[in-house]
């Protein structure tokens, strides 16, 4: 009889851990890893994309998580330096373990992390890398950054040579600058291509060290030519020191910038303030025309409500939904296809047009975007360096695309003006 309990109250013990298997096992979490620039000069950037993508976490654990399960953020400081990228990968994908990568922030992140990722043979979305897959043509890469279309490099400055070749006279001259890092090579190489078919004559065309400090003399020798045109093609902290730099010499021009990242930044509009005017750039997002949907909005008021506690961005137009949707794309395509087979979830990136705070999108060749939305605007009437000012779209003139053109470009560009 005693035996006959015992072994009733195993089968039932046996029967109770049996039916508690399947719950543990669901609650461990998909964990997604990356970099990110925490520090160094693309961490204003780096950090407002990693609160987006918390926020998104955030969001889809209340929801019950994906396929039944939490998310989790598996992530490192990749201290705004390429070095660090390929340590912090092999990290993720052999230590850790994480069952999907996506990339940090900026081209010059994206592409050290290639190598590691294809020899994982993991699918691969990264977050405004430029054109970087024109050097690996891996097959599960994706890109999620407006330049795009069949030539993404020229796309990321063609509002710039629009805009100019626009001009009454046209211009005649240009001069063509960046630092010898990935993102300036990319960026100066589309330049090229518009320069000549443009029939435009290049006066000027180096590249400086990225750990270069003082730009004066750079700026200096570029003056010496009387560039009509001059397209930088800068990081954020080059950005900066290269507009003080032109202030400091009194830079003229008929149109100066054109590839300037960090410009779009707000912690780093309110540093250069008044010095902004004037300055033709890219930009890819803002609460404006097609961009401001009810669910980008929303997602706006989200973020901004936890940017100060964050001390991130304070209006995180640049890069947060940029960070929010890839993470959406990556949602949506292990729901469809039930799973994190990464061929399976490549082939369905390829066909899938996905919809986003950023907009709808769609992978085309080489996994760029299949059209390009790049914009180009102008700094106008910028008066201090009171943050305020730039929720008002007309600080930041949209030159082109003509669909979305807010207003005209003020020439000559005459530093100190």
């Amino acid at each position: 009889m005693i035996s006959r309990w015992i072994g009733g109250a195993l089968c039932a013990a046996m029967l109770v851990v049996a039916g508690m298997m399947p719950a543990r096992a669901e609650e461990k979490p998909i964990t997604i890893g990356f970099g990110m620039a925490l520090t160094g000069g693309l961490a204003p950037n780096g950090k407002a994309a990693l609160l987006a993508m918390q926020i998104w976490e955030e969001e889809v654990n209340g929801k019950g998580g994906l396929l039944g399960r939490k998310v989790k953020l598996v992530f490192y400081d990749d201290q705004s330096n390429p070095s660090t990228v390929p340590g912090i990968y092999t990290k993720l994908l052999d230590v850790d373990k994480v069952d999907l990568v996506v990339s940090g922030y900026a081209t010059n992140m994206v592409a050290p992390a290639m190598p590691v990722v294809m020899q994982h043979k993991r699918t691969f979305l990264s977050l405004l890398g430029l054109a970087v897959n024109s050097e690996f043509n891996y097959p599960n890469y994706f890109a999620f950054t407006p330049t795009g279309g069949p030539h993404p490099k020229q796309s990321f400055s063609a509002g710039f040579f629009a805009t100019a070749m626009a001009l009454n006279p046209k211009p005649t001259t240009v001069a063509l600058v960046g630092a010898d890092a990935e993102f300036a090579r990319n960026a100066l190489e589309g330049a090229h291509e518009l320069v000549k078919a443009a029939g435009l004559k290049i006066v000027y065309d180096k590249t400086y060290p990225p750990t270069t400090a003082d730009y004066t003399p750079i700026v200096r020798a570029i003056q010496a030519t009387n560039a009509e045109l001059i397209f930088v093609a800068s990081y954020p902290p080059d950005s900066v020191g290269i507009i003080r730099a032109a202030h400091e010499v009194g830079l003229k021009a008929r149109l100066f910038g054109g590839g300037m990242v960090g410009l779009q930044s707000t912690a780093i509009k309110v540093q250069l303030g008044p010095l902004l005017n004037g300055i033709v750039d890219y930009d890819f997002w803002l609460p404006v025309s097609k961009f401001a949907t009810p669910e980008a909005l929303d997602f706006l008021k989200r973020y901004q409500a936890k940017a100060g506690a964050a001390g991130v961005d304070a209006l995180g137009y640049y890069l947060p939904p940029f960070a929010y949707s890839y993470m959406q794309v990556l949602a949506q395509t292990v729901e469809a296809v039930k799973g994190m087979d990464q061929a399976a979830m490549a082939d369905y990136m390829r066909k899938t047009t996905f919809q986003t705070v950023a907009g709808p999108v769609k992978f085309g060749a080489g996994g760029e975007w299949e059209e390009a939305r790049v914009m180009e605007v102008q700094f106008q009437g910028v008066k201090s360096n009171d943050l305020d000012q730039f929720r008002d779209p007309k600080t930041e003139v949209i030159l082109w695309p003509p669909a979305l053109k807010t207003g005209d470009v003020v020439t000559p560009y005459t530093a100190g003006k």
